[in-house]
């Protein structure tokens, strides 16, 4: 029997290289391995918990997600791709789960705490967005994902997942599947930083480079990019490990001898930010050239979208309905056979 993942993304922008390196670069690989089902979706309701006053926002990004993984190589034949909203198995699933959790536990989770800091939330905080990791859990659970691929900055999300499942099995008996974390093997493509430095790359930072962004654009956001602020001339010794430059180099380069190379060079001196910037470009160009590619194509078919997204929803909520039976049989409340 096929292992099963899941992975999502919140339609709030288009993606970007760090969701590439984090988990779409990923994606491609275990689809194209061939062992695993796997569902893909765009997460419609966890992007309106703080965007329920800007929902053209979340509508006009969905299919602009889906595009971005279409884009990627994602395969519809191989993998389902659906929409949270279409599936309201996962709402309800969500309720039962929220009855085992405490406000205090999701206020502690690092993840949910850096986000609602950033968003500047303060004691402003809607309820919908302080669930995340409780509607994250009905996503994951719903399709017994046995594996979910995520960046570094999600593994208290997905710890969480782990405490649901491991508090509803104890209470219910042997119900919800326990799903493993697949983080990306290179540690830098875990958590990529923004090009102006800060420690995530983030749509809300203004501080990314998209997979949709043409090539004149790339280069504009590639040559802007900070560094190190203390390689003032070509002859001082430069620091890589803190910079963003030689940061997404070791995500994307494939040559890793030229890679080592320009990065013992500006360690020891005599090597100027702009070359070194000159080749990520072209590094980076070599990824999304194909990306751009078949994203026009997606983009010139979007009834070829719109049908893989209906078919692959319609798909996605046959196994959901299977999961919410079998946990309201758990809990006690199927009263009725279906």
């Amino acid at each position: 029997m096929k292992e099963v993942i899941v992975t999502g993304d919140r339609p709030t922008g288009c993606l970007h290289l760090g969701h590439y390196v984090g988990s779409l670069r990923n994606r491609k690989r275990l689809q194209d391995e061939g062992k695993y089902d796997m569902y893909i979706f765009s997460a419609d309701m966890q992007g309106l918990t703080d965007n329920a006053k800007n929902t053209e926002k979340i509508r006009e990004n969905v299919f602009e997600v889906i595009k971005d993984n279409l884009s990627v190589g994602i395969d519809p034949e191989k993998v389902t791709i659906f929409v949270q909203p279409g599936v309201p198995e996962l709402t309800e699933l969500t309720t039962f789960y929220a009855n085992l959790v405490t406000l205090s536990r999701l206020k502690r989770n690092p993840t949910v705490k850096d986000e609602i800091k950033q968003r500047g939330f303060e004691e402003s905080i809607p309820v919908g967005f302080m669930m995340y990791p409780i509607s994250q859990a009905a996503d994951v659970t719903a399709f017994d994902a046995t594996v979910v691929p995520v960046g570094e900055d999600q593994i208290p999300i997905m710890e969480q997942v782990n405490e649901i499942v491991d508090t509803f099995n104890k209470l219910y008996g042997e119900t919800l599947v326990r799903p493993k974390v697949l983080l990306p093997e290179n540690s830098n493509a875990r958590r990529l930083p923004g090009t102006d430095g800060k420690a995530k790359m983030s749509k809300s930072l203004n501080n990314c480079i998209y997979l949709s962004d043409d090539s004149e654009t790339v280069r504009k956001k590639v040559m802007s990019m900070f560094t190190d602020p203390n390689h003032i001339r070509v002859e001082d010794p430069g620091n890589t490990k803190d910079n963003p430059v030689f940061i997404y180099l070791d995500a994307f380069c494939t040559d890793r001898e030229k890679y080592n190379e320009l990065k013992e060079h500006y360690e020891r001196g005599g090597l100027g930010d702009k070359v070194v910037k000159e080749y990520l470009y072209e590094v980076i160009e070599e990824t999304l050239a194909p990306i751009r590619e078949r994203r026009k194509y997606y983009d010139e078919h979007p009834e070829l979208v719109e049908k893989i997204v209906k078919e692959g929803t319609q798909k996605a909520r046959i196994k959901a309905k299977e999961v919410l039976s079998r946990v309201r049989k758990a809990v006690g409340v199927e009263y009725f056979e279906s």
